[in-house]
């Protein structure tokens, strides 16, 4: 099996686990795994957030999913205890296809167990 192939496959696991355990019969996309990450970075559980904040749980997960790639690193908790991240370079100019691969490969490495 060739190393794409294995990715995708990768993928299609970790995609359909996470679908099955938050929103059985519906699958999560990238931007939903991206929320689920930045839940899981806030560590306040499952609670109803409102749009803003939602946005920036999304925001927090890509964060936190590009960490390893030295886009950003944590910066700090605010007073509501979100942490927050600071941008260390700017990601590359690439197609949404690269962009989507990029994030896929950034995900499933942050559920990898060490």
């Amino acid at each position: 099996m060739d190393n794409n192939q294995n990715k995708v496959d990768i993928w299609e696991t970790l995609v359909s686990k996470l679908s099955h355990d938050f929103i059985p019969g519906e699958r999560l996309d990238i931007k939903g795994i991206l929320f689920l990450i930045g839940v899981q970075e806030l560590g306040k559980g499952t609670q109803d957030f409102i749009k803003e904040d939602k946005i920036d749980l999304i925001h927090i997960g890509v964060c936190k999913v590009l960490e390893p790639y030295g886009y950003y690193a944590f910066s700090h908790h605010d007073e509501h205890q979100w942490p927050h991240f600071k941008l260390l370079k700017n990601l590359p100019h690439m197609t949404e296809a690269a962009q989507e691969n990029l994030m896929r490969e950034a995900i499933i490495k942050y559920f990898e167990i060490p």
